[in-house]
């Protein structure tokens, strides 16, 4: 049993991978249930599509944090990591689609006397 994280944005993913016959569930749901999107469902599965090992590996995941899209990318980055200790091999296409670089984009913090980060506050001539 290989255990690794994956983050993006706030969200971490801490997964468990073992070999068995391809059930991916999700905070013990099924991944159908937890990612309702057919696009996170996706997401979640494309380092074990790219690397051809569909149904190998059963994964249990634990999320927390963030929102739907944050959580299924910090998903496919754990089960990425978690590829690359099973088969060292599995490492050069992973990298190459970038799903071993943790995003280091946040959001900006508020900043006083602005609206947002950025956005300042309508200005009144009068």
């Amino acid at each position: 049993m290989i255990n690794t994280i994956g983050r993006r944005k706030t969200s971490v993913a801490r997964i468990y991978m073992t070999p068995g016959n391809g059930t991916i569930t999700v905070n013990n749901k099924a991944i159908e249930v937890y990612f309702p999107f057919d696009l996170h469902q996706i997401v979640v599965k494309q380092p074990l599509a790219l690397v051809g090992v569909e149904g190998n590996y059963d994964v249990k995941i634990n999320v927390d944090g963030g929102g739907i899209k944050g959580q299924a990318e910090a998903a496919r980055m754990a089960i990425s990591r978690a590829l690359c200790e099973f088969d060292a091999e599995h490492r050069g296409p992973l990298k190459k689609e970038g799903f071993l670089t943790r995003d280091p984009r946040m959001v900006e913090r508020k900043k006083p006397g602005r609206r947002k980060a950025r956005r300042r506050f309508q200005f009144s001539k009068r």
